[in-house]
């Protein structure tokens, strides 16, 4: 089985945004963690990053693996362009969040991708990204 991992805005940041939210972790780090995760599970994984939102649907759009996780950051909450590319492709995705976006500000609360996603994971740092890999496994058992 092969995931693709995207992760969108800011994560690259990850590590000098705040850490009370995000946790310590750099998105490379981040990445090895789930790398590693994954691979002890027979999963094989791809990592992306952009901060374009038409990188992120043209990645979404070509993309040949078995499943999708999706950290759109910021886009979660407004691009009804990548939540209109999610609904058409074939291919599941699961929407994740390092932090808590429900105990946070009020427009982080909104979620365009609501309905459009398999699954959500949100509040638990990295291992919000490793459920999302427990989700797939379970899905193609």
């Amino acid at each position: 089985m092969k995931l693709l991992i995207i992760n969108g805005p800011n994560l690259n940041m990850l590590s000098k945004r705040s850490q009370e939210h995000y946790g310590e972790l750099t998105l490379k780090q981040l990445n090895n963690q789930v790398r590693r995760y994954a691979k002890d599970r027979g999963i094989s994984c791809q990592f992306y990053q952009s901060s374009y939102e038409g990188d992120i649907i043209n990645k979404l759009e070509h993309a040949k693996v078995n499943g999708i996780i999706l950290n759109a950051g910021a886009l979660s909450h407004y691009s009804y362009a990548i939540r209109d590319c999610i609904e058409c492709i074939d291919i599941p995705v699961v929407e994740v969040h390092l932090s808590d976006i429900n105990a946070r500000e009020d427009f982080r609360k909104v979620r365009v991708f609501d309905g459009v996603v398999a699954q959500l994971y949100s509040g638990g740092k990295q291992e919000s990204y490793f459920r999302a890999v427990d989700y797939y496994k379970e899905l193609f058992k």
